[in-house]
C-alpha cells in the first residue's frame, strides 16, 4: 500500500510524539508486523514500488498516517467492494486487521519482543499474477458469451480513474452471479482479481454493467499460491491471556 503525500504533515506530527503512552497490549512484534507482511509488503518493502514498511524502525514513524489511511479505507489499495465476490488474492484488511491496526496506533504504538516476530519474511521473487492470458474475454457494455467459458478472474484495462461499476453474469437461467464491483478505482494500482473459486459460465450466459468505452479481461484459471493467514484476534488473545 502506498501513502500519499499530502499525508507527510500527519507524519510529522506523529513523529513529534517520541515517547507515547502505551495503553495496549498489541504490539508490532507480535500482530502488527504480520498484517504488515501479509497486507503491504508486497510494495513497502527495500526497492519496491514504495517505503519500506519491513521493520519497526522503519513503520514507527508511519504510524499516524497508516492509521488515517486505514480508517479512510483507501490502504492497501484494493480498489473494489468487499464482500461482492470472493477473490483469492483480496489484500484488503478483514475487520480484525483493521482493529488491531487501529488499536496498535492509538495506543503508544509498542514495540514488543523480538523473539514474538515472524520467524519467515515474506518473499518478493514469486512471479507477478497474470492480467492477461491466452483465451481470455474482453467485456465492454453487455457481453453474451458464445461458448461456455471458466472463469478465474477479472483485469480493468480501460477503467478511469475514480469509477465506480458493478459486474455481474446473468446466466441463461436467469439466476445471477456477482463478479466485481469496482469504487473509487485508482488506475496507478491496477492489478487483476483472482476468483477463490473458477465459476463456470454457460454459453449464452451475459456478463452486464461494464460501462460503454470501460473494458474488463475475464480470465480463465489463473494459478496463484495461497496468501499468508491473515492475523486474527485470536492470535492476539493466545498471547494475553
Amino acid at each position: 500500500m502506498a501513502l500519499r503525500p499530502f499525508l507527510m504533515a500527519v507524519l510529522l506530527a506523529g513523529a513529534m510524539q517520541a515517547h507515547d503512552i502505551i495503553t495496549t497490549p498489541i504490539t508490532w512484534s507480535r500482530e502488527i508486523s504480520r498484517i504488515v507482511y501479509a497486507r503491504c509488503a508486497s510494495c513497502h518493502h527495500e526497492g519496491g514500488q514504495a517505503f519500506s514498511l519491513m521493520t519497526f524502525k522503519d513503520a514507527r514513524p508511519w504510524t499516524v498516517a497508516i492509521r488515517e489511511e486505514v480508517l479512510r479505507r483507501t490502504m492497501p489499495p484494493w480498489g473494489a467492494i468487499k464482500g461482492y465476490g470472493d477473490f483469492r488474492n483480496d489484500q484488503g484488511l478483514t475487520p480484525e486487521e483493521f482493529e488491531l491496526i487501529v488499536r496498535w496506533s492509538e495506543g503508544g504504538t509498542p514495540e514488543g519482543e523480538p523473539t514474538d516476530l515472524p520467524t519467515t519474511l515474506p518473499k518478493f521473487d514469486a512471479a507477478p499474477i497474470p492480467d492477461s492470458m491466452p483465451g481470455e474475454i474482453v467485456a465492454s457494455g453487455d457481453l453474451q458469451l458464445t461458448r461456455t467459458f471458466t472463469l478465474g478472474g477479472l483485469v480493468p484495462r480501460q477503467v478511469p480513474a475514480n469509477a465506480a461499476f458493478k459486474m455481474w453474469a446473468e446466466l441463461p437461467d436467469g439466476s445471477i452471479q456477482p463478479l466485481l464491483w469496482l469504487e473509487n478505482y485508482k488506475p496507478e494500482f491496477k492489478h487483476p482479481f483472482i476468483l477463490r473459486t473458477d465459476l463456470d459460465l454457460p454459453a449464452r450466459t451475459v456478463i452486464r454493467g461494464v460501462p460503454p468505452g470501460a473494458s474488463v479481461a475475464l480470465l480463465p484459471h489463473v494459478p496463484l499460491p495461497e496468501p499468508p493467514a491473515p492475523a486474527t484476534m485470536d492470535d492476539h488473545s493466545a498471547h494475553t491471556n
